[in-house]
């Protein structure tokens, strides 16, 4: 839904509704009505089967799937411990609510990006990272959503591997870089043409 800057605009219905099936329309979203336009659907927690397809443990993510209006969603390891947490906003007040990850711990690699010739915190740098054999792609953004943005740090998740063989960084300037053998669960900052990783030292 758009809403157009004059308060006082309509826009009729394109056609008939029908109203045992619950469709309504607005010719102005600014119009009172007693008709939610956010719905209010339960939020999904959704986790990656590694075989293309996802599942929905909503019930199993101690009350991620809230029943709210919400508007935005930042992902970080907040607690510092290597795993995800989320923080989520709902529309019309309330406080933010931070939901821990108490997921099974496994092995990880955080990775912050500095660029040179690139901007400096390597957006739009893509990202392939090799483990057990296995190829990973990511993209460095900082997703953002209503009043939230995410950090364009990269978590790479492990499993049970003890390294990353090798990473390989096609930064937005055009620069190709590998780096190899990152040891897990620390984080790594990486500079654009610089031959070795180093490690983050909080100051």
């Amino acid at each position: 839904m758009s809403q157009p800057f004059n308060q006082q605009a309509t826009c009729p219905a394109a056609g008939d509704l029908n109203t045992e099936l619950g469709e309504f329309w607005l010719e102005n979203p600014w119009q009172p009505s007693e008709h939610n336009l956010s719905a209010y659907e339960r939020n999904r927690v959704l986790l990656n089967s590694a075989s293309g397809t996802y599942i929905d443990v909503s019930h199993l993510s101690g009350g991620a799937d809230l029943d709210s209006d919400s508007r935005a969603v930042v992902a970080g390891d907040f607690d510092e411990d290597g795993r995800l947490d989320l923080l989520v906003r709902s529309s019309g007040g309330g406080p933010v609510q931070f939901f821990r990850n108490s997921t099974p711990p496994t092995n990880w690699v955080r990775l912050t990006l500095r660029g040179v010739d690139s901007n400096s915190q390597g957006i739009g740098a893509r990202v392939r990272y090799d483990v057990n054999g296995n190829s990973y792609h990511r993209l460095v953004q900082a997703p953002n959503g209503f009043l939230g943005q995410s950090s364009a740090r990269l978590h790479l998740g492990l499993g049970d591997a003890e390294t990353v063989e090798q990473i390989v960084i096609d930064w937005p300037s055009g620069v190709q870089q590998v780096i190899r053998d990152l040891a897990k669960n620390k984080h790594w900052v990486i500079f654009e043409n610089k031959p070795q990783a180093v490690e983050f030292q909080r100051p």
